[in-house]
């Protein structure tokens, strides 16, 4: 698991590899990764767009960019959480994924931008 605390925003991120939807022998990888932002601070905020960046090891990258998550610009009183699970496909046996969110603070309107922890896609069988 990965995790990363900004602007009192704790982001922790979780992947899983899904065999069911992959295709190795055409170098299809599929993954899920579940994200956990949890608000640590004193402000209501609202998650408005979200930035990705994919790269594909040997392949290159691509980038993922929009309004909100999975259909949601969802907005987190001080001590709340939200959840949500997506999913990537890469073309190659391992990658990586990263990017930022960017919310607004409803007290005082000001924007700002929350990264997201850096976290590797890999095949599992190469990691035994």
């Amino acid at each position: 698991m990965s995790s990363a605390i900004a602007h009192k925003i704790k982001i922790e991120v979780e992947t899983n590899f899904r065999e069911d939807l992959s295709d190795v022998l055409e170098n299809s990888f599929f993954y899920n990764y579940t994200i956990r932002i949890e608000n640590l601070g004193l402000a209501k905020v609202q998650l408005l767009r979200r930035y990705w960046r994919i790269d594909h090891l040997l392949i290159g990258s691509a980038v993922v960019s929009g309004d909100g998550v999975v259909g949601e610009q969802p907005i987190l009183h001080p001590g709340e959480q939200f959840t949500y699970t997506s999913g990537c496909e890469i073309h190659n046996s391992t990658g990586r994924m990263s990017g930022y969110y960017t919310f607004r603070d409803l007290e005082n309107g000001e924007l700002f931008r929350v990264a997201i922890p850096e976290f590797a896609l890999v095949y599992p069988v190469l990691l035994t």
